[in-house]
């Protein structure tokens, strides 16, 4: 009986903290397939009867959709390679130095709200005359991935037995090899959730590419944005496209859970 009920209980607890999220994805989806009558008829309608997709083919009208794809690919998948290149080897470092000041210089540069990068960055962009390329985006969005690297990473890597490197260093590797060929492999784990997590944060950045991009290098989150107009909110157009800019990163959450809930774990453990 107590079993049955601890696991009830379990259950409801993920329902209450569930749901929210799960409410307004719904919701999100109901006025992507609702007209504008529909979107703003009280009582609300949820089951849009039939369906309609031409909120969907509107994102795609008024928006140049695939060039902005494109765009979100080419930053994210560029800024989380950068991230990884110089976060890894920055986690190694920091992680075995013991470099406890260094460790918190990274997780204040984490915290720091984007808008204080903005300006300053913004400035020298614009003295480089590289305002409206996606050169100041990617540079801007390792202020967001970098962070994250570099702190997962240091997690895993103090965590590793200090034993095996040393067994490398006596049997005559240099530290370099010693990364390389030791901690690098079994921290595959810590590499593969920071790639995750760097990935999603920065397709989901929309403050940096709405100030530094141009017409044709905005990206996925800025599409959403031109969904508004000064007559009024499209509530139907506006959320599908919030669906098609979402769509890529929940795919990804859903089939890498597992590998980002036991990279986690594991870096936890380990560090524990």
């Amino acid at each position: 009986m107590m079993r049955a009920l601890e696991k009830i209980g379990f259950a409801l607890t993920v329902l209450v903290l569930v749901s929210p999220a799960a409410m307004v994805f719904l919701w999100m989806l109901s006025l992507s397939l609702k007209t504008e009558l529909d979107n703003t008829a009280w009582p609300p309608v949820f089951m849009p009867a039939p369906p309609v997709w031409d909120n969907f083919l509107a994102v795609f009208e008024r928006n140049d959709f695939l060039l902005y794809t494109w765009n979100s690919v080419v930053v994210s998948f560029t800024a989380t390679g950068l991230a990884i290149l110089i976060g890894v080897p920055a986690g190694y470092g920091i992680a075995k130095m013991r470099a406890t000041r260094a460790a918190m210089l990274i997780l204040i540069a984490r915290i720091t709200p984007g808008l204080s990068y903005l300006i300053p960055l913004f400035l020298l962009f614009q003295w480089l005359g590289l305002t409206g390329t996606l050169t100041p985006i990617v540079v801007t969005h390792l202020v967001i991935t970098v962070p994250i690297v570099v702190w997962v990473m240091i997690g895993f890597f103090e965590g590793l037995p200090a034993e095996l490197e040393e067994a490398a260093l006596v049997d005559g590797a240099n530290i370099w090899q010693a990364f390389r060929h030791v901690a690098f492999p079994l921290a595959r784990p810590g590499i593969t959730v920071a790639v995750i997590l760097s990935f999603i944060f920065s397709w989901n950045n929309f403050i940096f590419a709405m100030v530094l991009a141009g017409r044709e290098t905005r990206t996925l989150p800025v599409a959403v944005n031109n969904m508004l107009t000064f007559e009024q909110i499209s509530w139907g157009p506006l959320a599908a496209a919030a669906l098609l800019v979402t769509l890529p990163v929940l795919l990804l959450t859903l089939l890498a859970q597992k590998q980002i809930i036991a990279g986690l774990t594991a870096g936890g453990v380990k560090g524990g």
